[in-house]
């Protein structure tokens, strides 16, 4: 049966060179689209908010080497930089995920492993970052999985990502076996339990509760490593989880990711994409649309379904990105951020009408469907076959729409000469080190 120890040696033993080709450059495209989606949510509120919280609550003591958060900025402890930059990525909903994890590995990993690797003041190749990043992409997606599959609650994605970031610290900080063992039991014992559908139902600035994981999980294995004591986690050592772990090191979980192409909930975005279909192909006039009627899954119809007041309910909203696929036929960071202020906009959601697929509920989580019908105000039906949203690793992004993704989400704040610099830097990041990464990101 596979134990905290079995993680542990996986830490141990992953090696870039041993690392499939195609893992290596997924593990860049991760790195490369959560720094986007970073830079982008560094515009919110909730980024402004928490940096002041952790500059005020979570500075370094004597013991710990202080470090920027992921972006840069006043230096502040590991566990408070892990918080920023969870909070930050997750502030604008474009972040990569997993369908049957219904959640986010990198939002929360990410940010944490940067901290305390920068923390340890020494010399950090390319290669040693992205086999880590490869492991915790590894390790937070069974850790979900195993959540998911051993109780009955939707909890999310800080809550198993709490246990990724302890068991990626731990490493980093060197913890002997048990000390990894009480790092990930704490971790899981504190992780935040949170049940994402209050957040579906009422969303807010909680998001999918990821920045605190990542303050958790980190915090987690700083504990361990001074004596605290942590009782076994359960998604690792227990026998009905088990089965979740047996394939670590052999099934590279990494490749099972899938990518947004806008910054919305990715249960909004089948719809969206019958809706950009029937768009494309008719070429109609947005203003003599009367009515636009989406067939989608039980969880996708409970998204937040009248005009936005703020950019939280726009990211986990259904009828707002419906019409700015309708009225623009694209969702930017500007638009969740602003967009439903505008009058157009705010008629075409009172347009929407969303209706559940019996179908589409039977296939959930593993498939996620929707399909659009649009009538136009002289009786003209449009009607689109049953979508998947694009970046599912079987309906990849191409790597040009990586890119744009990445260039529109830094260019408004970075300018495009510094975006490209930092994105052919992550293309080539075995050639770099992280100093050399964090240098580019922070100038």
């Amino acid at each position: 049966m596979p134990s905290n120890l079995s993680v542990r040696q996986f830490l141990l033993d992953i090696s870039f060179d041993t690392l499939p080709s195609a893992v290596i450059e997924q593990a860049k495209v991760c790195c490369y689209d959560l720094l986007g989606a970073a830079v982008g949510g560094g515009r919110s509120a909730p980024a402004s908010m928490i940096t002041r919280h952790a500059q005020d609550h979570f500075a370094a003591g004597a013991n710990i080497t202080a470090v920027q958060p992921l972006l840069g900025g006043e230096s502040i402890s590991p566990v408070g930089a892990a918080l920023v930059g969870a909070t930050m990525i997750d502030a604008l909903d474009c972040h990569d995920g997993q369908r049957e994890v219904k959640g986010h590995i990198g939002c929360s990993m990410l940010p944490s492993l940067i901290a305390v690797l920068e923390s340890q003041l020494r010399p950090v190749t390319g290669r040693e970052l992205i086999s880590l990043i490869v492991a915790g992409y590894e390790i937070g997606t069974r850790a979900g999985l195993a959540l998911h599959g051993t109780v009955t609650d939707y909890h999310t994605s800080g809550a198993w990502g709490a246990v990724n970031c302890a068991a990626l610290t731990a490493h980093v900080l060197g913890l002997n076996e048990e000390q990894f063992n009480h790092a990930v039991g704490i971790a899981e014992y504190h992780g935040p339990r949170s049940q994402m559908m209050r957040n579906i139902d009422h969303p807010t600035m909680l998001k999918d509760g990821s920045g605190w994981g990542a303050m958790a999980g980190t915090s987690a294995a700083y504990m361990a490593a001074e004596g605290f004591t942590g009782a076994p986690a359960i998604t690792i050592t227990a026998d009905d989880a088990a089965a979740y772990w047996q394939d670590l090191g052999q099934n590279w979980q990494i490749l099972n990711q899938y990518f947004k192409p806008y910054p919305v909930c990715r249960w909004a975005q089948p719809a969206v994409a019958a809706c950009l279909t029937l768009r494309l192909k008719h070429n109609f006039d947005p203003s003599q649309v009367e009515q636009i009627t989406v067939w989608t899954f039980h969880e996708g119809a409970r998204l937040f379904s009248d005009v936005p007041s703020d950019s939280e309910q726009a990211q986990y909203a259904i009828s707002f990105p419906i019409a700015m696929a309708v009225l623009k036929g694209a969702i930017s960071a500007d638009d969740v951020y602003s967009g439903f202020n505008d009058a157009q906009v705010r008629d075409m959601i009172g347009k929407v009408t969303l209706m559940e697929g019996a179908d589409y509920n039977e296939v959930f989580p593993a498939e996620r469907w929707a399909h659009a019908r649009i009538r136009m105000a002289d009786g003209t039906e449009m009607v689109s076959e049953p979508h998947e949203a694009v970046g599912d690793p079987h309906k990849p992004m191409s790597k040009e729409q990586f890119q744009d993704k990445y260039i529109n989400l830094c260019e408004p704040v970075w300018g495009l000469q510094k975006s490209q610099q930092v994105l052919a830097y992550i293309e080539h990041l075995e050639k770099g080190d992280l100093a050399g990464l964090l240098a580019l990101i922070r100038s």
